[in-house]
């Protein structure tokens, strides 16, 4: 195989999926000036940014701001979008290793993790990811539906996806007039009978998943009583000696807001939110096969022999009512075609980014970042180092040697290739048409934009 890397032989990349940690591949492979690099990125659905623009809060305006930096990744001439173009339907793992040196899987967690608890499978029980993707428009769930007539529902969980499901619940009409929550929820939520609201959390305010900004914003609710009961707010023994002992500012400062909340005075609002913490869901309660109330275990916290504060069931139930249950316990990423996968974690079998397969071995020319590589942790921007790991491993194989040799590295041979699999791909340039024409709907009610929430309606919009 000829040298590759230079401006006669660019290494091509393929990039499968195009959330924060496709995109964070690009920039940093873009930071290794000596190289010449042609990278294509593959997306399922013809929109970018993956969690972004599907999870990530739509009164959240300001954390969608990254995509300016990956807007201006996408502009390098090295850069070719393939929008509307699914991995394992469109394209096979032969298709891209016969027309690319390296392959990264990038294809995050889209699925949610089970409470394992009787009573799941009940209507009215349902996956807080799928709800948090109905009401931010993605196409895979504009059609599904959601009994918003109960008036009390429970979300277990206590990260930021349980307290934003709780807030999207709790917030008032005006509140999410200038958000970019799809039409269909706002609708459905401005005709929503939930008063009370539960977020279940199986550990204490110590072992909280979300930040800071998220809990605070609670208590900010234009219509919503916040309730937390004294002694939960209260810390045990072992959970005072983590936080003091790890110093961390993040959990103090969660901590501090959690225990200011009993000694609020209750305003009469429309709208309660408990928080409540050390209790885990024993089973969902139903009547005609619809939930009517969840039972829960009132737990303690205890440190384990590895240190760290975990929480076991007393002996002490409670029966809450309720129509609705969330389960909002983390995200689980999905098997991809012909990658090995490891079940029991979620994830991509890996080192350091590399694609190994069960028994550890490197599979050459094959890698992976973001969720799909480590699970489900961090922030948006764990996903730059995350991806940044993977791209320095990626160029050491590139100097050692150690890539793909496929038979037609010829960018234009693939783009042809993949037209003819595909011929509703979506190009970088289709995709901005789709975006000024959200922004320009959005213009006219003051919103930041308005989603087109169906493939077909984008596909018309660009006379397809």
């Amino acid at each position: 195989m000829p040298q590759v890397g230079n401006a006669g032989q660019p290494l091509r990349v393929a990039i499968i999926g195009s959330g924060p940690a496709g995109f964070y591949t690009v920039s940093n492979f873009l930071k290794h000036k000596e190289l010449h690099v042609e990278m294509d990125m593959f997306e399922r659905l013809p929109t970018p940014f993956g969690l972004v623009r599907s999870g990530v809060a739509p009164d959240h305006q300001k954390y969608k701001t990254v995509t300016r930096a990956f807007d201006k990744s996408a502009q390098n001439t090295n850069f070719r979008f393939y929008g509307n173009v699914t991995y394992g339907e469109h394209l096979t793992l032969d298709d891209l290793k016969q027309r690319y040196h390296q392959i990264i899987v990038c294809s995050g967690a889209s699925s949610d993790r089970s409470l394992d608890v009787p009573g799941e499978d009940l209507t009215g029980s349902y996956s807080a990811t799928d709800f948090v993707a109905w009401y931010n428009g993605h196409p895979d769930y504009v059609d599904y539906e959601f009994d918003l007539n109960q008036e009390s529902a429970a979300i277990v969980g206590l990260g930021n996806v349980a307290v934003d499901v709780a807030r999207i619940l709790c917030k008032t009409d005006d509140e999410l007039k200038d958000s970019d929550i799809a039409d269909h929820a706002m609708e459905a939520l401005r005709g929503s009978k939930v008063k009370k609201v539960y977020i279940l959390g199986r550990r204490g305010p110590v072992q909280a998943a979300y930040t800071p900004p998220e809990i605070k914003e609670v208590g900010e609710l234009e219509d919503t009583d916040v309730i937390v009961l004294r002694d939960e707010a209260e810390l045990d023994d072992a959970s005072r000696d983590e936080m003091e002992t790890k110093g961390d500012r993040n959990t103090q400062k969660n901590v501090a807001v959690i225990q200011a909340f009993p000694d609020r005075q209750l305003q009469g609002k429309t709208k309660q939110l408990t928080i409540r913490f050390l209790v885990s869901p024993t089973d969902i309660v139903g009547e005609d096969g619809q939930v009517t109330a969840i039972k829960i275990v009132k737990n303690e916290a205890y440190r384990s022999d590895d240190g760290s504060v975990r929480a076991r069931a007393t002996e002490q139930e409670e029966i809450i009512p309720v129509g609705l249950v969330f389960r909002s316990v983390g995200y689980r990423g999905l098997p991809v075609p012909e990658i090995p996968f490891n079940e029991n974690w979620g994830t991509i079998y890996n080192d350091h980014g590399r694609v190994t397969n069960e028994s550890g071995e490197v599979q050459t020319g094959l890698y992976t970042a973001g969720w799909i590589k480590r699970g489900p942790t961090g922030v948006i921007g764990t996903n730059k180092t995350d991806a940044q790991e993977t791209v320095n491993a990626m160029v050491e194989d590139l100097k050692a040697g150690k890539i793909l040799d496929p038979s037609f590295s010829d960018r234009e041979a693939a783009a042809v290739m993949i037209e003819e699999k595909q011929p509703d791909v979506i190009s970088w340039e289709d995709w901005v048409k789709i975006d000024q024409a959200e922004v320009e709907k959005g213009q006219k009610t003051n919103r930041p934009r308005v989603k087109f929430t169906r493939v077909s309606d984008m596909l018309d919009m660009l006379g397809r």
